[in-house]
């Protein structure tokens, strides 16, 4: 045996942590998908016959549709990257998966905050505008819900918009999103409560989420921009007569 031959080079660490994470990310889903399993089965024949009522209007079948639905947001997204790839376009996944992530992790919360109550379009709009007192009522799981709702819209804006690669402008976008949320379900009159208690989890909760992406939005703004044009050459100085 040649004991000279020359080992294989290890992976580089930016793609070893990326295939971390993205283990992590899998095992992290299918943990969760295990533990409510059952109250996402009750609302599994509804979704499956397409049914409207036990399924999208309903939190457990949001959330069955939405895990279901992942593998085709996945499929989107990779053909969004090969496009950009053969356009020769920079970060093709990166845009790609922020794009994609963007809209499937936005969307299914925004529409949990949008389901009308039993009273709804009869009893009158209620709005709660002192600072923390709904917090008790809440609860951890209101808490937690309530976290998640521009969760994904924090995470991935920074990370596919450089304009948006700062905390600043995380929480003033998270604010402006949670506040138009509060004010539909006002005019709306879905018998909800517009808190503004909502408004300031909602916007923790982009907030973190941008913080955690922190790592890959912080590339992102920070990458050389295109190069400038050549500057044309001076004119050469015309013959002597």
């Amino acid at each position: 045996m040649n004991h000279d031959a020359p080992l294989p080079a290890p992976p580089p660490p930016r793609r070893t942590r990326a295939i971390v994470l993205l283990g992590l990310t899998v095992l992290g889903l299918a943990g969760a998908a295990y533990v409510v399993r059952r109250p996402l089965m009750m609302s599994a024949p509804m979704c499956a016959a397409g049914r409207w009522h036990g399924c999208f209007d309903t939190f457990n079948g949001v959330v069955l549709m939405t895990l279901a639905t992942l593998p085709v947001a996945l499929l989107v997204a990779w053909a969004l990257a090969r496009r950009r790839r053969s356009a020769g376009l920079p970060s093709a996944w990166r845009l790609s998966l922020a794009e994609v992530g963007m809209v499937h992790g936005t969307v299914p919360f925004v529409w949990m905050t949008m389901m009308p109550g039993g009273g709804a379009g009869v009893v009158p709009a209620r709005v709660s505008l002192v600072p923390l007192r709904d917090l008790v009522t809440m609860g951890s799981l209101g808490i937690a819900g309530n976290l998640l709702v521009l969760a994904a819209l924090g995470f991935f804006a920074p990370v596919r918009f450089a304009e948006l690669a700062s905390p600043s402008r995380i929480l003033a976008l998270g604010a402006g999103c949670s506040i138009l949320i509060e004010t539909a379900q006002y005019v709306l009159r879905l018998d909800r409560v517009s808190s503004v208690d909502d408004v300031l989890v909602n916007t923790a909760g982009a907030l973190l989420a941008a913080l955690a992406s922190r790592r890959w939005w912080r590339v992102a703004t920070g990458a050389p921009s295109d190069p400038p044009p050549p500057t044309p050459a001076p004119a050469a100085a015309g013959r002597i007569a």
